[in-house]
């Protein structure tokens, strides 16, 4: 299995969005690039902590790539928008992606630049080195799918 781990947003929707792709066989959501060790989402929500609301997404590759997720990762929300999707404001909203190697930094960095070419707006999305994946509390796991 492989994985993957962005964020784009409030991470109901985007964990909805990939949950539903082929060739993707788990998903959890959580906190991550930030500084403070065992974030939780009161304070995640403060701003205080550095962390996003990420999403891990788990992937068979013989069905999917990660070129793919990234792809998908692009069309999900708006990565021009700085600390923020729509009305979710707050650092915790910035569009990153997280990579696990080197391989993934190539992707990520290389179709970043592709997106740049065709729009006049900056694309904002962090691309740094996953850290740690903090998981948020069981609630919001796959909170859109329990119709809350």
């Amino acid at each position: 299995m492989s994985k993957a781990l962005i964020a784009a947003g409030c991470f109901w929707g985007v964990e909805e969005y990939f949950r539903k792709i082929n060739g993707v066989n788990n998903t959890k959501v959580g906190y991550s690039g930030g500084l403070s060790i065992n974030p939780n989402y009161e304070k995640v929500c403060r701003g205080n902590t550095g962390h996003a609301e990420v999403v891990f997404v788990e992937y068979d590759e013989k069905i999917l790539l990660y070129n793919n997720i990234i792809d998908f990762f692009w069309q999900c929300h708006d990565p021009t928008q700085t600390n923020r999707q729509g009305l979710d404001v707050g650092t915790q909203y910035r569009s990153a992606i997280f990579y696990y190697n080197v391989e993934q930094k190539k992707i990520a960095e290389k179709s970043k630049d592709k997106l740049q070419k065709i729009t006049s707006i900056p694309i904002v999305t962090e691309i740094k080195k996953a850290e740690e994946f903090y998981l948020a509390e069981e609630y919001h796991q796959c909170y859109l799918k329990k119709g809350a």
